[in-house]
């Protein structure tokens, strides 16, 4: 099995953020896993997946009626 790669731009470009927030992410040790491979960087993509399962917030909406309160 292969993995599957995405370079900065590509990542970027997934999560609508600048490079450069990647780049900042990385040098506050934030953010997915990354590798540095012959000087560029890329990240594998069941850790981009693991990251973003990671970072959901299910949080209720203005008007929202919580699961427990439609129950009752």
């Amino acid at each position: 099995m292969s993995d599957h790669f995405l370079n900065q731009k590509q990542l970027a470009r997934r999560w609508g953020l600048s490079p450069r927030t990647l780049e900042r992410w990385r040098w506050l040790r934030q953010g997915p896993v990354y590798f540095k491979l012959g000087g560029k960087v890329a990240y594998r993509f069941a850790d981009i997946e693991q990251f973003e399962h990671a970072n959901i917030h299910l949080e209720a909406t203005a008007g929202a009626v919580p699961a427990q309160a439609r129950a009752a």
